[in-house]
């Protein structure tokens, strides 16, 4: 898909690597400053309880559907032209949505937003492949631990922010500034694009890919950490308020399982050298999370930060996984294929999980059901991160069918 640029000087090593960290800070942005003032827009728009559910529901659909047309885009544009352009929607729709008064031009104008999130979830492992091929685990951890500060620092600061501005409107559009200060370094960088033009033997054809056992692998291993994660950020701290907790304590709570997560990624690097070509590590992110889970089912009161830590270790499943992408392919061209598979097809799925767990908790009248199936998507992660595990690279799979 994509050809590889000429090597960056030690300086220009340094300019990516920060203008990758500054884009992955940007793509949970408009999720997560969003959350935090959902009763202020509610009120402000008249927007009912069913719109509001549509609104949280969207970042995983938008993140699937324009996801999977990123190859497209890659192709004709290149790498840094596409980062530039997530970053211009991005700050495009978090603007625009905190000027309108129509709760149908707000879900649009939000969508233009997730949209280039969702660009930019899928470009990540290949820009980290064409730069850093000599430091994927590295830098992968750099944007992981960025991804999850950008949610964290949005959900914290919009409250504050939105009170010193005069409403959430201010505190909501003021995340727009860190896009603009995000696309410098890409305009800069612009001249030296990674752009694709590949012969047509170079080329993944996505009917081709899908069919690897491998890509099914992390298809699964994405699609069950996502939904276990998505789940997680809309009902945990609702489980927690119907055992007795506080919602204060519940949103700290919550607040744990992200904060955990970050000291974990950045730690990944050395994990990942420790254990080699083993699946210890997804073991160890199914068994805290099963061990979270169940925590959460069956003493839900009793030690609440214990089960808030454990789901927070489980959360390095999301950056190992899109660590994988990278190290199980030999090209550029395979990575950007294995991306666009892995996060537009595993967050296709992956919204069954904050619809399912309501869903079922509607039907029963408890939150047995829905906890038990949580604690299933454990063991998804355990099986499909051993196959993923292994030394097998996409290109190697797919073997004679390439030119099918």
């Amino acid at each position: 898909m994509t050809t590889p640029s000429p090597a960056p000087t030690t300086g220009g090593r340094w300019l990516v690597a920060a203008a990758i960290v500054l884009l992955a800070a940007n793509l949970r942005v408009a999720v997560g400053s969003i959350g935090v003032v959902l009763g202020s827009v509610r009120d402000d728009l008249a927007m009912s309880a069913t719109v509001a559910g549509v609104l949280t529901t969207l970042p995983v659909v938008c993140f699937a559907v324009f996801g999977v047309g990123t190859a497209g885009l890659v192709r004709r544009a290149g790498l840094h032209r596409a980062a530039a352009a997530v970053l211009v929607l991005v700050a495009a729709g978090i603007v625009t949505r905190s000027l309108v008064d129509s709760t149908v031009v707000f879900l649009l104008c939000s969508v233009v937003a997730l949209a280039g999130a969702a660009v930019g979830n899928v470009i990540l492992p290949p820009l980290v492949k064409a730069h850093f091929p000599d430091r994927i685990p590295l830098v992968s951890s750099m944007y992981g631990a960025s991804l999850m500060a950008g949610a964290s620092l949005a959900s914290a600061a919009t409250v504050p922010l939105s009170d010193a501005l005069g409403g959430w409107r201010q505190g909501v559009g003021a995340w727009a500034v860190l896009s603009v200060v995000a696309l410098v370094p890409w305009l800069l960088m612009l001249r030296r694009d990674v752009h694709g033009s590949p012969e047509a033997h170079d080329r993944l054809p996505m009917s081709v890919v899908l069919r690897s056992r491998l890509v099914w692998a992390m298809v699964l291993l994405f699609a069950a950490q996502s939904a276990a994660a998505y789940a997680q950020f809309g009902w945990f701290a609702e489980i927690l308020t119907d055992a007795g907790i506080s919602d204060g304590s519940a949103g700290a709570l919550l607040a744990v399982v992200s904060a955990v997560g970050i000291p974990l990624t950045l730690s990944l690097p050395w994990l990942m050298r420790l254990t080699g070509d083993t699946p210890y590590l997804p073991w160890a992110f199914a068994a805290v999370t099963a061990i979270g889970w169940l925590g959460v089912l069956v003493a839900p009161a009793t030690t609440p930060w214990a089960w808030a830590v454990l789901l927070g270790l489980g959360g390095g499943a999301f950056t190992w996984s899109l660590t994988m992408i990278a190290r199980r392919t030999r090209t550029t061209a395979g990575t950007a294929a294995l991306s666009v598979a892995t996060q537009g097809f595993g967050y296709l799925i992956a919204g069954l999980g904050p619809f399912g767990v309501g869903a079922l908790h509607d039907a029963t009248g408890s939150w047995t059901a829905p906890l038990v199936c949580l604690i299933g998507l454990a063991a998804v992660i355990a099986v499909c991160g051993t196959v993923v595990a292994r030394p097998v690279m996409l290109e190697d799979t797919l073997g004679a069918r390439r030119g099918d």
